[in-house]
């Protein structure tokens, strides 16, 4: 599944990023520290977290991940959404827990 099929299908809010039908979702991978994220998330998962500095745009990059979903509407530094913006990295943001973005994935089929 394509992330532009699980935006549209879970309407969270676009941030960041546009290049919506290009990546490819083989995962969801949930965890705050940067260092962890860089050893066990895998290309193409879609990252949530409530990080929101610039340095998840860089992991984002450097791991080939889908996009990053910051839940509990978590306020985005304005430096992330630019340089996410400069390297087309897609940030999404909404008002439900991270338990409850999974439970969404999982409804549409995503585990």
């Amino acid at each position: 599944m394509i992330v532009e099929e699980v935006i549209n299908k879970l309407g969270f809010q676009h941030k960041a990023g546009k290049s919506f039908t290009k990546n490819n979702i083989t995962g969801i991978y949930c965890c705050d520290m940067l260092s962890w994220v860089m050893s066990h998330a895998k290309q193409g998962n879609v990252w949530i977290t409530v990080q929101t500095h610039i340095n998840i745009v860089a992991i984002a990059s450097l791991l080939d991940l889908s996009c990053i979903i910051i839940p509990e509407n978590g306020e985005i530094d304005e430096d992330t959404i630019e340089k996410a913006n400069e390297e087309d990295i897609l940030i999404f943001s909404t008002n439900l827990n991270s338990y409850e973005i999974f439970c969404k994935f999982y409804e549409i089929g995503l585990r």
